[in-house]
């Protein structure tokens, strides 16, 4: 009988301890979700002061606002949504990429662009436009410049778009947007990304490379260092926990990296 009550105390003392470290874990993750969240909504609501205060006087930083204003609106649908750790760090980058915007905007307008941000997901990787460049690609004329101007009044953040780097700089247009919408790039990308980035000193080799040949197809990870919630890594730009279209997480949409 002494047996069997000692058996039945060491049940319910191992189902207690397992019952004490369960709402431990429950509670730290939940303190980490709490603590996302509270990191996110701290940029997006920087990124809305901005947005708000902010007018463009040329075409390049009215194109930059216009690209900032989407990513605030898109952060802010992302943040009503955002359930888990990871989707609250994706909101964290979606606000940068909107910051980013913003900087660009201001240095176009010859404004002090305020201080710096942390690197976006695949951001060093992509590389940055360090000297002016017109290319002919299939009959269609492309420009790219480390500078705004009226021939290049599309600034991109840089980052990864469907398995590729896109250097961060300025552009005739946003050539890398149908591969957000597809998910891939076309036949005649590979020729485009040749001709406009081969040897730039700014861009690494990789980047004007033939997808299997040093290009990355990988995943646009966060290899540029910590993750959204820290301002650095979680891949807003191509990742597999990718928000889709219309703010909503999932979808055929890529929030990240980072054009809509």
């Amino acid at each position: 009988m002494s047996g069997a009550i000692l058996v039945l105390v060491l049940v319910v003392a191992v189902a207690g301890i397992g019952f004490y470290f369960a709402r431990n874990r429950a509670a730290a993750k939940q303190q980490e979700l709490e603590d996302a969240r509270a990191d996110a909504r701290r940029w997006v609501e920087r990124l809305g002061g901005q947005v708000v205060n902010l007018t463009g006087s040329d075409v390049a930083s009215q194109q930059a606002l216009a690209d900032a204003s989407e990513r605030f609106t898109a952060a802010g649908s992302q943040m009503e949504q955002a359930k888990t750790v990871e989707q609250a760090r994706l909101v964290t980058q979606t606000a940068m990429e909107g910051l980013y915007y913003v900087r660009a905007a201001r240095q176009a307008m010859d404004m002090d662009p305020g201080p710096e941000l942390p690197n976006l997901a695949g951001q060093g990787r992509a590389g940055t436009v360090s000297e002016p460049r017109d290319v002919d690609v299939e009959g269609h004329s492309y420009a790219a410049s480390p500078r705004p101007g009226s021939r290049t009044p599309h600034y991109y953040p840089g980052g990864v778009v469907a398995g590729r780097p896109v250097p961060q700089g300025w552009y005739s247009e946003p050539w890398w947007k149908p591969a957000l919408v597809a998910g891939a790039w076309g036949f005649g990308s590979m020729l485009l990304f040749s001709a406009m980035f081969s040897g730039m000193v700014g861009v690494p080799a990789a980047v004007a490379a033939p997808e299997g040949d040093g290009g990355d197809g990988g995943d646009g990870g966060g290899d540029d260092g910590g993750d959204a919630g820290d301002g650095g890594g979680g891949d807003a730009g191509d990742t597999g926990g990718d928000f889709g279209g219309g703010g909503d997480f999932g979808g055929g949409g890529d929030f990240g990296g980072f054009d809509f």
